[in-house]
Parts: structure tokens; C-alpha cells; sequence
């Protein structure tokens, strides 16, 4: 039996087109990609996690020589969101890239990193918005990362 698969997701050729807490959101995910640590890859990574409670927590990706002792941006401040107020839903997720040899198109989620934001979808029951941005400015906004992740893993797999 074929099947086909369907993710539904918004482009946008530039951020005002966006509500602005998602253009601010944008603003401070790229400010800290300016700031991560990349020194071998070079493919610079920010994001920014607004919180139910309007806090704003961000995070870069983190390099290692000992590959792959590092972290990607997503979890970095997703993990720094859930730590620091556990009690809070993640609303929105905006990612940006800076890399020099990039196509500069919008770059999803690793499948580790969707898997670990798809963990507090679950754990809230709300889904995340997730909002991506390359360096060519083009944006794309899904509305949860479900969409990312459609065949998805999650406690009740494991019978928890």
C-alpha cells in the first residue's frame, strides 16, 4: 500500500511579514550564531526559545575536537529553557545558520535535535513553532516541529 506524506509550512521571502515577537525572535537567534563556537566545521548555529512566560533563552552550537563532544544550538538552549524553567512550555523556536560555504537556505534541525525539542511538544501537549532561517533571508515557519519528525519516537513507544 503507497502512502504519501504531506508537511504543510509557511515561506516567507523576508522577516517582516512575521509577527514580531518571531522577527525578534529571528534577530536574537542570529546574534547568537555570530557567537558560536565552530572552528572546524565553520557552520555557525543560533537559536532562541521563547518560553510561555515570554522569556527568551538562546544557545549556539558548541564544536569539539573530540567530535562529537559538542552540542548543536537547538539543544543547547532548548536543554537551558527546560533547566532553568521547567515549568514553562516552549512556544516558538527560531533557528538561524551563518556558514561560509553554505547554500544559505534555511537548514533544519538535526534528527538529535528534533527528537529533543519533539520530547517537550510531549511533555507540554502544545505543539512548538519552529522558524528557520538560512543566510539568503528566505524563512520558513512550521508550526510544530511534528512536522520535522513525522514518524516520531516517544516514552509511550517504550510502553512508560
Amino acid at each position: 500500500m503507497d502512502k504519501q506524506l504531506n508537511i504543510h509550512y509557511q515561506e516567507f521571502a523576508d522577516e517582516n511579514a512575521l509577527p514580531l515577537q518571531d522577527r525578534e525572535l529571528l534577530r536574537q537567534a542570529e546574534t547568537m550564531a555570530s557567537k558560536a563556537y565552530a572552528p572546524y566545521s565553520r557552520f555557525k548555529v543560533g537559536a532562541a526559545v521563547r518560553l510561555a512566560n515570554g522569556v527568551v533563552v538562546c544557545g549556539s552550537n558548541q564544536e569539539n575536537a573530540a567530535y562529537p563532544s559538542g552540542l548543536c544550538a537547538e539543544r543547547v538552549a532548548v536543554f537551558s529553557a527546560a533547566a532553568n524553567y521547567p515549568d514553562q512550555a516552549i512556544e516558538a523556536l527560531a533557528i538561524t545558520t551563518q556558514a561560509e560555504k553554505a547554500s544559505g537556505d534555511p537548514v533544519a534541525p538535526c534528527g538529535a535535535c528534533r527528537q529533543s525539542i519533539l520530547e517537550y511538544e510531549h511533555k507540554f501537549q502544545q505543539p512548538i513553532r519552529v522558524i528557520l532561517r538560512g543566510k539568503n533571508g528566505t524563512i520558513l515557519v512550521l508550526d510544530s516541529v511534528r512536522s520535522l519528525l513525522p514518524f516520531q519516537f516517544s516514552a509511550e513507544d517504550m510502553g512508560l
